[in-house]
Formats: C-alpha cells, sequence, structure tokens
C-alpha cells in the first residue's frame, strides 16, 4: 500500500515549563506539528524545535490553535470569524519567519486541540481557518479528519487535504474523537495502539468505544507528544507499520 505519514505535537513547552521529549520524538516521526505561540510554545523554543527538525529531516506544519495559553487550546472559544481568520494568518506567518531562519519551510497546517474538533461540525470556523490558510499561502496542505466541515470549506477555496487517524485517541461511533474530559479517552498501552494503527493503515477501519467498526481514512497517523509515554508510542507505532510492510514518509 502507499506510505504513511506519522505526525506528533511539538515545540509546546512555554518558558521553563517542558512538555514531551521533542529530541527523541524527532528522532521517529516525519512531520512535526509545531506549536505557534498560542496554545503552546515560545519563540527560543520553537526555533530549537525548527533546527533539530533540520537536522533530522523532519518536515515541519504549523499547529494552529485558539488564543489560550492558560487552557494549553483545548477550550472552546466562540471567536468571530474575521478575528479567528487574522490569528490564523498570524499564527502561520510567525512559524514561516522562525523556519526560515532554521533552514526550513512550513509544509502544512493543521489546527489543534478544541479548534481541531470544533471545525469538524462548526462551519463559520471552519471556513475562518480555510479562509486564513489560503490567505496566508494557498500551496500549503491542511491536515485534519476526513468528512469534517473544515475539508469541505478547505476544498471550497482550493486547498489540498491530508486524511489524518489518531493512533492514541479513541473514537466515538459518528468517527469523532471521545472529548478528553471522558474515561479512556487517551489510550496508554504502545502495543495495543500500534497494533490498532496497523488495522486502520490495512483495513481502513477503527473500532469505536461502542465496539462498532467505524470507516477511517489514513494518509498521516498522529501520536500526541504530551502524552504519557508518547516516545514509545510512537516508536511502537512505527517498528509495526514497517514490520507490516508500510512505508513511513512525509505526505510533503
Amino acid at each position: 500500500m502507499a506510505g504513511i505519514d506519522l505526525n506528533a505535537d511539538l515545540g509546546e513547552g512555554f518558558g521553563v515549563w517542558s512538555l514531551g521529549d521533542d529530541d527523541a520524538m524527532l528522532g521517529i516521526v516525519t512531520s512535526a506539528n509545531v506549536a505557534c505561540g498560542f496554545h503552546g510554545g515560545d519563540p527560543a523554543g520553537l526555533l530549537r524545535v525548527c533546527r533539530l527538525a533540520a537536522e533530522r529531516g523532519v518536515r515541519i506544519g504549523a499547529q494552529v490553535g485558539y488564543r489560550d495559553l492558560a487552557g494549553f487550546g483545548r477550550r472552546f472559544i466562540d471567536v468571530a470569524a474575521e478575528d479567528l481568520v487574522a490569528d490564523v494568518v498570524y499564527q502561520i506567518g510567525a512559524l514561516q519567519a522562525i523556519a526560515h531562519a532554521a533552514g526550513l519551510a512550513v509544509c502544512y497546517v493543521k489546527p489543534h486541540g478544541a479548534l481541531y474538533n470544533t471545525i469538524v461540525t462548526h462551519r463559520e470556523q471552519a471556513a475562518a481557518v480555510a479562509a486564513a490558510v489560503q490567505l496566508a499561502d494557498p500551496s500549503l496542505p491542511v491536515l485534519g479528519m476526513a468528512g469534517s466541515a473544515f475539508f469541505d470549506e478547505a476544498e471550497r477555496v482550493g486547498l489540498h487535504t491530508v486524511a489524518e487517524a489518531f493512533a492514541d485517541r479513541a473514537y466515538r461511533p459518528d468517527g469523532q474523537l471521545v472529548s478528553r474530559r471522558e474515561p479512556n479517552a487517551v489510550l496508554r498501552n504502545p502495543e495495543e495502539i500500534a497494533q490498532r494503527v496497523v488495522r486502520m493503515a490495512t483495513s481502513g477501519q477503527v473500532a469505536a468505544v461502542d465496539g462498532s467498526q467505524i470507516a477511517v481514512s489514513v494518509e498521516s497517523v498522529c501520536v500526541h507528544g504530551d502524552s504519557p509515554g508518547a516516545v514509545q508510542i510512537a516508536a511502537a507505532v512505527r517498528a509495526q507499520l514497517e514490520a507490516a510492510g508500510i512505508e513511513i514518509r512525509a505526505f510533503c
């Protein structure tokens, strides 16, 4: 089958607050969703991550989110569409400058946290994020959930969409992610997660929390860099995908 990208959210520390092991993850993933300062990340840390990504040959994408450092971007914000457009353009531009300083280019955009989940169904915010990417750089692909309002709006303005599945998150029967506020929303066992990803990649299906099998499109697989055991999970996922004969490669 075609190759699969392996991505992780990186650069999310802030000042003296460290989150995840960016160094180790950059030795495993093929794409890094780099924070842009709104939900996490500070300029010095983002420059460091971009330089490490350049050394390792890892592609970087702008991970844009709500202006919500205190909530780590995981709280819905009822922001006006015109403000959301400006916020997303600003975040992309900031990371583009930092990436350029590190000898890299931003090659895609991925919404973060509550924004990611909101624009699965929230048409106005989905259109705002798509419009922002189109304004900032219409050549940038967007990473997100297949069948979402965001993909509809992105395709409407001519953006290339890349379907993502989640290694370490539970799915609802409707194909959306289980809220982090609910039990067992985040999966922990590296071997079980890796086997689950191989099934996604080979069958195009994943088990929902009620036991039903739901269809999932997989061009890129996300392992959350801030999850406990993230490095072990990412390594297990990569190893089992490769053992199944699936090439791990960046999509851009």
